[in-house]
């Protein structure tokens, strides 16, 4: 009789993480192939121009805001959009860690290391009041002090689940910081030949300025491959900033939410932070066999892809309108903040 019953129950049991499966299934379908698309319109603009002008994590979470302008998920789509937006970005957060080393990091010397630790440290708490000052609720300003200060999209997406910002909001951030990101680029050789910079200055600027690292790189290239390589490794420094920001921002929010009790691990440091920093050790311990880091390096920029155009198709679009202008004066003068703390850093540590 037990036999029996326990067979009886046996398929149900085994059936429901399958009835799990099925239940994400079109969502993260249909958020991948908007992160395709995306993917596809990056190689066309890279072939055409040498380089994208518009990432394709940018153009995926505009495909999917532009897609929900016009419709709205059912319920059908919504599971499996909700797990790509949350989830998986966190996966590709933890996964990121693996790709970054110290040894290069630490071949910068001292002074500067601290500088560039500064300059992010200053970049987010202006950019933080900044934004206060302008009316943005707290979670926002921080979005954007955050992306302005570390590595744009990345450190947004990153950012957000620990201060539990809402979707609109991360959009609206990502959208500004995007449209900054391209302008950054342009302006950073423009700025290094009036000021008469070397090779070495203008990858500083390039790499305390742009937000995502191949916008380094295009934005490095006109003063040859020394800048590309100087502002590779400062804007990886700032990278790294990611992590501790991440871990006091969340230790914050947990002494704001349970008073004087200890902070939960959890609400102090998110599960995906924990796994970014103990890779990012492996990595610089050499524990991590070098064969891995491009598939590894596909896998996150995929996810993070997928990840970018779910959050846009659970966006409604005019909210972000509505939050436009003010988002925008902040992410401005974000912008202009730190570049003005990059200018002053070049001219009192690296003068000549």
């Amino acid at each position: 009789m037990t036999t029996a019953h326990h067979s009886a129950h046996a398929p149900s049991h085994q059936a429901a993480p399958l009835r799990g499966l099925a239940r994400l299934l079109p969502g993260v379908l249909l958020s991948a192939g908007v992160g395709a698309v995306a993917y596809g319109l990056q190689l066309i603009e890279t072939s055409l121009f040498g380089h994208p002008w518009v990432e394709g994590l940018v153009i995926a979470i505009l495909m999917g805001a532009g897609i929900r302008l016009f419709w709205t998920p059912s319920n059908v789509w919504t599971p499996g959009v909700q797990f790509s937006a949350k989830t998986l970005l966190e996966v590709a957060v933890a996964l990121l860690g693996a790709t970054v080393s110290g040894a290069a990091v630490m071949a910068l010397g001292p002074v500067l290391l601290l500088a560039i630790v500064g300059v992010v440290v200053l970049a987010i708490i202006g950019g933080y009041a900044l934004g206060r000052a302008f009316g943005l609720p707290p979670a926002m300003a921080l979005l954007v002090a955050c992306g302005n200060a570390i590595c744009g999209n990345s450190a947004i997406a990153a950012v957000a689940p620990v201060i539990e910002a809402e979707g609109e909001d991360v959009a609206a951030a990502i959208g500004f910081t995007a449209v900054l990101g391209i302008l950054v680029v342009l302006l950073v050789p423009v700025v290094g030949a009036l000021m008469g910079f070397d090779a070495t200055r203008v990858g500083v600027l390039a790499g305390l300025t742009v937000y995502a690292v191949p916008q380094v790189l295009a934005a490095a290239a006109p003063a040859g491959m020394l800048a590309v390589q100087t502002g590779a490794v400062v804007k990886l420094v700032r990278v790294l900033m990611l992590g501790p920001v991440c871990l006091c921002l969340g230790l914050m929010r947990s002494g704001k939410m349970e008073g004087a009790r200890r902070p939960r691990l959890h609400h102090m440091a998110p599960w995906f932070i924990l796994v970014f920093l103990a890779l990012m050790g492996l990595r610089s311990a050499g524990l991590i066999p070098g064969v891995v880091l491009p598939p590894l390096q596909a896998g996150v920029t995929s996810m993070t892809l997928i990840a970018m155009a779910a959050l846009g198709l659970m966006v409604d679009p005019r909210a972000v309108v509505r939050a436009g202008p003010r988002v925008a004066a902040v992410a401005a003068l974000s912008a202009l903040l730190i570049g003005g703390l990059a200018l002053v850093t070049i001219v009192l540590i690296l003068p000549g």
